[in-house]
């Protein structure tokens, strides 16, 4: 984990943050999630096409405000993260095949 993030979790627990919000962009949101997660910080992770769907949007207000008032107003709609042991289960087989490939490839 980066520094970065430990000091913005840390942060988020200071100002009393009890719900984040944040879009799922390739596998950048993991570390924070898992960071979160391990703080019990309410977490939805959100497709970004569904908060660009939203009516409403302003084109002038900042991603993360717009995302912050969806929150707040409960509109919006969590993808399905499994728990931490299928993800991590889940990282295991993935590396396991990953091994597998490079010996196939290697012979």
């Amino acid at each position: 984990m980066t520094d970065e993030l430990l000091e913005f979790v840390n942060w988020l627990k200071e100002k009393g943050v009890t719900h984040v919000a944040m879009e799922s962009t390739s596998v950048y949101w993991k570390p924070l999630y898992n960071l979160l997660e391990l703080e019990q910080i309410e977490t939805l992770v959100v497709n970004a096409r569904h908060i660009k769907a939203v009516p409403g949007r302003k084109t002038d207000m900042k991603d993360a405000e717009w995302i912050a008032n969806l929150l707040r107003h409960g509109l919006l709609k969590g993808s399905y993260i499994p728990d931490r042991a299928q993800r991590e289960l889940r990282e295991l087989v993935r590396y396991r095949r990953s091994l597998i490939e490079e010996e196939r490839v290697g012979n």
